[in-house]
């Protein structure tokens, strides 16, 4: 369920607009969406984790404001994200 350093960093490097970028909503959101995969995973075995799976709401929740909040501010990089990480169809 954790993420490793180096999954976090490869993710981050993949999604950071400069050097040391950690805090922008494209690299935020990048991070939320790799933590909701893994929980997801996780629920394929544990059906009945009903603790977990808040946690996995409020994950959602939180990238929801975040991916608002972009779309409010830059419409182009939202569209860029969304098509990288593949989250709306």
């Amino acid at each position: 369920m954790v993420m490793d350093t180096a999954d976090k960093q490869a993710v981050i490097a993949a999604h950071a607009k400069h050097e040391g970028d950690t805090g922008s909503p494209e690299v935020q959101i990048a991070l939320l969406t790799a933590r909701i995969e893994s929980l997801s995973g996780h629920f394929k075995e544990h059906k009945k984790d009903y603790h977990s799976r808040t946690g996995l709401l409020k994950l959602v929740a939180q990238r929801r404001k975040l991916i608002k909040f972009l779309k409010n501010t830059d419409v182009q990089r939202y569209r860029a994200l969304i098509e990288k990480l593949g989250l709306r169809k």
